[in-house]
């Protein structure tokens, strides 16, 4: 089984990146699911229906949250009455939504995904490490589901390669997001789980993480804002990463993948 998995998608220029792009990674690389962060599709923040389906329609088969979840206040809505979004499972009880779906790929496999949301240097909510291995025990890798895939939303690097470490050889691929940059250390863990510390984002690489420097800039220089922060324009990147998973549902293979934009191509040929 074949999964392709997309960083944050940001703003008009990520969503128009992903609607030109998608359908022909697809065609290259055969994924049997696509999974993308749509956390920043919303004007930079957050997610609406409408952006929902318009990424749905691109090639999306399940599309994942993080802090920006519920910017939109709309998401606390529409949230409970669609199948393939899911926001992280570590927020408190009640919380609109749900953090795990399983989802039915192409081949008809079964794949788990579940979104957890960092504690340092975030807002901090439930315990993800616990969250996890509840949702583990539930459905475990095997007997519950084919695959089983997680993108943990957090901003430090130590704290998604704990939680990749705590569940190695119990998931299938563990992607980090949040940072919107992609980093180079894609790899399989000792036990199998295919892992990466951030997928990056599709958006606008000239910018400050997607957004129009300009804003960034005068706060960083001025420690005060003088407007709100808007999603960059202009040519944008696909980041993510393509996994390739086994009968004994962990990771045989996994590769970068880049288009577009700012960043050199990286297209792999597995």
């Amino acid at each position: 089984m074949r999964l392709l998995f997309l960083g944050d998608v940001v703003g008009r220029a990520g969503r128009r990146v992903v609607a030109q792009h998608l359908s022909d990674l697809k065609g290259r690389l055969k994924p049997d699911l696509v999974i993308l962060n749509g956390e920043n599709a919303a004007g930079g923040f957050g997610i609406t229906e409408a952006v929902y389906h318009e990424l749905l329609e691109a090639g999306a088969d399940v599309i994942t949250l993080g802090n920006h979840a519920f910017d939109q206040r709309e998401a606390l809505v529409f949230i409970e009455r669609v199948d393939s979004l899911i926001r992280p499972l570590n927020f408190p009880t009640g919380t609109p939504g749900k953090g795990a779906v399983l989802a039915t790929a192409q081949s008809g496999a079964r794949v788990l995904v579940l979104n957890a949301l960092g504690r340092i240097f975030m807002d901090p909510l439930d315990d993800p490490f616990a969250a996890l291995d509840r949702e583990l025990e539930a459905c475990p890798l095997g007997a519950g589901a084919d695959a089983i895939v997680v993108d943990f939303h957090a901003e430090a690097t130590s704290e998604k390669q704990a939680l990749a470490t705590h569940v190695d050889g119990r998931v299938s691929l563990f992607v980090g997001t949040h940072t919107h940059v992609p980093t180079a250390d894609h790899r399989i863990l000792p036990n199998g789980t295919g892992y990466i510390t951030d997928i990056g984002m599709c958006g606008v690489y000239d910018s400050v993480i997607g957004m129009d420097k300009s804003e960034p800039l005068h706060r960083f220089l001025h420690k005060i804002p003088s407007s709100r922060f808007e999603p960059a324009s202009g040519d944008a990147s696909i980041s993510g990463v393509l996994v390739d998973v086994g009968a004994n549902g962990l990771s045989t293979g996994i590769w970068p993948v880049r288009t577009g934009g700012h960043l050199d191509p990286v297209i792999p040929e597995p």
